[in-house]
Formats: structure tokens, sequence, C-alpha cells
């Protein structure tokens, strides 16, 4: 998934706060969007990497860029951790995990000698045509939303 040819894989899945009760990831061509990857909501490191795409919203916002979070809580898990922490960029569930299958972010991960499976932490910079023109794998949360600003602005 890193080469800048490839098509995003298109979603249709239900996203808390913004405008919509739903979105389609094709239906936001024209526009570049980013969609971050997360494990789960009110977790430490989710949250330290929500707040802080939170904090530059208005930078991707002035950009031209969408920005959208993705885990497969449930929207009312999504709805309590935006309320809890102040949180303003949209959170699509995936309770399905069909999106962490298609953009290849679902993973055997494992910790404290226990292997399961889940999301691994990852953001992918999609163009306005569609295409992922940057992607982030094994993500570590200090200056990463930095980064990814940096990113688009070299789009």
């Amino acid at each position: 998934m890193n080469d800048s040819t490839e098509l995003a894989p298109d979603f249709t899945l239900p996203v808390q706060g913004g405008d919509q009760g739903e979105i389609t990831l094709s239906d936001l061509r024209g526009t570049p969007v980013v969609l971050f990857f997360y494990p789960r909501d009110d977790t430490s490191g989710c949250t330290k990497e929500n707040e802080a795409f939170t904090a530059l919203e208005g930078e991707f916002s002035q950009l031209g860029v969408k920005v959208f979070g993705i885990s497969k809580d449930s929207l009312e898990k999504h709805e309590k951790f935006m309320a809890k922490k102040a949180l303003t960029v949209p959170l699509i569930s995936d309770e399905h995990g069909t999106a962490s299958e298609d953009f290849g972010v679902w993973k055997e991960k494992s910790m404290y000698g226990k292997t399961f499976m889940g999301i691994e932490r990852s953001t992918f910079l999609i163009d306005a045509e569609g295409r992922i023109a940057k992607a982030w794998r094994k993500v570590k949360v200090p200056g990463h939303a930095e980064e990814v600003l940096d990113a688009v602005k070299a789009l």
C-alpha cells in the first residue's frame, strides 16, 4: 500500500462528528484526506494521537484536507470518547473491520506474551484523486500528526 498510484480502498461507514451520519471515501474525491487508524478509544496512545490531530485540525482544514480517525469502536464509544476528551476530528466506526482489513492494518499483535489480532496504528494520506500518496505503518504517536501535516504541505 505504499504505491502512490494505488487507489485507496473505498468504504462506506458510520461517522461520529462532522455533519453526516456516514461517510463514503470515494465521495471525498477532489479533497485530500488523512485517515489515521488507531487501536481503541480512550487508551493512552490513542488519546494522545487523537488530541494531536485535533490540535492541528485547523491547519489541516486551512489546507483543504479532511482528517478522520478510524477504529473498530462503536459510534457510541466514539461519542463518549470525543466528549470526554473534547476531540473534534470526526471518528469513523469500522466495527466489522472491513476497512481495517482492506487497508492492511488488521494485524497479529503481541503484548505481555499474548498474541491477538488488532489494528496496527497506521496513517494514510490520500490525494484529491483518491490515491494513497503516503502511508505510515507502525506509527509512534509523538510528533506523528505534525509529520503528517508536513506531508500534506508537500502534496
